[in-house]
């Protein structure tokens, strides 16, 4: 093992993690982990274990972990994204240049409703997007139109 380990260790489960504090400082030199909270990263809750109180310290490096994790699963979903946009460019080459009609009877219709399904959502939140940025904008020019002329 390394000479300096960190001083906690936090085992991610879903929505969260388990958090522990890890101690090599002792008589026997062992490894010892000692849970001491519970994060939920979805409302952000930091619950300590049994009847312990978190210090300070316990609390920023749980925040820390907290903020960390949150911009690596943001991170890794718009990857997921991406990958599934050269999923898409994929199967489109393979339909047009390697499947057989059973295999594109086989995922057609599944694969229709999932792409129409995807447009429809698409569609729906750029509109919204383009009413916002409409309404702000009407909302500046009313601003600028009000403001007293000086002369």
């Amino acid at each position: 093992m390394t000479a300096s380990l960190p001083e906690y260790y936090f085992r991610v489960r879903d929505n969260g993690a388990f958090v522990f504090r890890v101690e090599s400082e002792n008589r026997q030199r062992r490894l010892e982990m000692d849970q001491i909270a519970v994060v939920k990263l979805r409302n952000g809750e930091i619950k300590p274990h049994g009847d312990r109180s978190l210090s300070d310290a316990d609390l920023s490096a749980i925040r820390a972990w907290m903020a960390d994790r949150q911009a690596l699963l943001a991170t890794r979903e718009i990857d997921d994204i991406r990958r599934t946009i050269d999923h898409l460019n994929h199967t489109a080459q393979w339909a047009q240049s390697r499947a057989d009609d059973d295999q594109l009877d086989a995922i057609s219709d599944d694969l229709l409703l999932a792409m129409h399904d995807l447009r429809s959502v698409l569609i729906r939140k750029k509109a919204d997007r383009l009413q916002r940025a409409a309404k702000s904008e009407a909302k500046q020019d009313s601003k600028q139109d009000s403001k007293p002329e000086k002369g």
